[in-house]
């Protein structure tokens, strides 16, 4: 793989007409904001619950935030690669480094989120225990994970939301365009943090920790992987790529906002006090190489807001601030391990290693945070709901003779899901079913599981 390569304009599913005043990958950007999939965004849960009397983080505003932090972190990078990389005659690389890396990790922080279902994390992990304990259960006398190879199986029991980005990203639906939002390869596999399959999973290594994409989307994958040169560790029996070096930008803006934002919004609830969050991101910036005179300033200001949201506000912006210089830093640092998938660790990881305070701000947010009442409370509603609405729905899909409840269920499937079920295998319907499903907000997913189990009657 090498910087000359490994980008093209080239689109899934679709050919692009002649430009306008748009690059393709400012178009990639324009899609995401106007697509469904990322307004839904607004309503599921990013870390606590949805709504509340103190305005906090939502999926979608986590996400535009991680697109701008990439934005930079792109600018920055790819002016390094323009200038120590690329030859000055090869005009069509200095272009794309030097304006269009920043549209391409900003694309892609806009779209690594689209995949999470409602309900935060526990969205996920609810699909996939429910299939767990399901695994026996019998739909016309046949065991649940029978209706499955092993691969598809593994898919259904991991439910990822990483690959369930590039399915909503790639899949064509009927009565919709080819290949989905019809993004640049580019852009994809900016979004493939993990590009193996499910089966390939090993938390050993930092690029198998989660799987990149369903068997639903190996084709779609392949042809990411090939066209861009993507380096395969391995293709029997497993399928297994290093990353492609934008993945660790997208990964590291997504990073720096969930560690530091997510303790703004903690003191906001009144979870976390300003002092308590001050010291930690005060030490962040104290410790990443800040000259001392600029740390006294940042001090100073902070000291003089007596607002303090605005004043923990000030310094989550200078601790980003820092940690985005910081991440720039490793990655040309590390440029030519990364372009030859010989780099086995992720931007913040390194940066973690030069502060014991990133180590500090994770166990604070896992103590107090993750572990807030309100959001395990998240977390209990989404397996309850998440497990009843896939039980009304899985068995219908699934079953040769639906019963009348059953029949009634799929018939409140959207039409680009249910028209997709005529004629195809067990494991196309049972995706179609977590298609739907997944895209749910979280208000969503809860109206229907009131209405299905009649705490709430509709009434027109």
């Amino acid at each position: 793989m090498d910087w000359y390569t490994c980008y093209s304009q080239e689109t899934i599913g679709r050919d692009r007409s002649a430009l306008g005043p748009r690059s393709h990958y400012q178009i990639d950007f324009d899609r995401l904001i106007f697509s469904s999939a990322f307004r839904r965004l607004q309503s599921k849960t990013q870390v606590f619950p949805l709504p509340g009397t103190a305005f906090v983080h939502n999926r979608l505003t986590h996400s535009l935030e991680v697109a701008s932090v990439g934005r930079s972190l792109g600018a920055i990078v790819g002016s390094y690669l323009a200038d120590k990389k690329i030859r000055r005659e090869d005009d069509e690389s200095q272009l794309f480094y030097r304006n269009e890396l920043s549209n391409v990790i900003s694309s892609a922080c806009l779209a690594h989120d689209l995949g999470n279902p409602a309900f935060g994390h526990s969205g996920e992990s609810a699909i996939s225990q429910y299939f767990k304990d399901q695994t026996e259960n019998k739909i016309d006398g046949i065991p649940l994970y029978s209706f499955f190879d092993e691969k598809q199986w593994h898919d259904l029991i991991h439910f990822e939301g990483n690959a369930n980005a590039i399915r909503v990203l790639t899949r064509q639906y009927p009565g919709k365009g080819p290949g989905g939002l019809g993004l640049t390869l580019t852009t994809l596999a900016s979004v493939l943090k993990y590009p193996c399959e499910s089966m390939a999973r090993n938390k050993k290594f930092t690029h198998r920790k989660k799987f990149g994409f369903f068997q639903s989307e190996k084709e779609v994958f392949l042809q990411i992987v090939d066209r861009l040169g993507m380096v395969c560790e391995e293709s029997e029996p497993l399928l297994i790529y290093k990353r492609h070096p934008f993945v660790y930008l997208v990964e590291a803006a997504d990073d720096i906002c969930y560690n530091i934002i997510d303790m703004e919004d903690a003191h906001r609830l009144n979870i976390l006090s300003r002092d308590l969050v001050a010291e930690s991101l005060l030490g962040v910036i104290s410790e990443i190489n800040s000259p001392k005179d600029d740390l006294h300033k940042i001090k100073d200001t902070f000291i003089q807001l007596t607002d303090d949201n605005a004043a923990i506000s000030y310094l989550r912006s200078k601790t980003i601030n820092t940690l985005v210089e910081a991440c720039a830093a490793v990655f040309i640092d590390h440029s030519d391990a990364i372009i030859s998938g010989q780099f086995s660790s992720t931007l913040m990881a390194e940066i973690e290693k030069q502060t014991s305070q990133i180590a500090s701000i994770t166990e604070l947010s896992i103590d107090k945070i993750y572990r807030h009442r309100s959001v395990v409370e998240v977390e209990m509603a989404g397996y309850n709901v998440m497990a009843y609405i896939l039980d009304l729905l899985i068995p219908a899909a699934l079953s040769s003779q639906p019963s009348p409840r059953q029949e009634a269920a799929l018939r409140l499937l959207p039409s680009q899901f249910s028209a997709g079920m005529n004629n195809v295998n067990s494991y196309d319907k049972t995706m179609l079913i977590l298609d739907h499903v997944s895209s749910m907000t979280d208000d969503y997913a809860t109206e229907t599981y009131r209405k299905a189990v009649g705490i709430e009657i509709a009434r027109h």
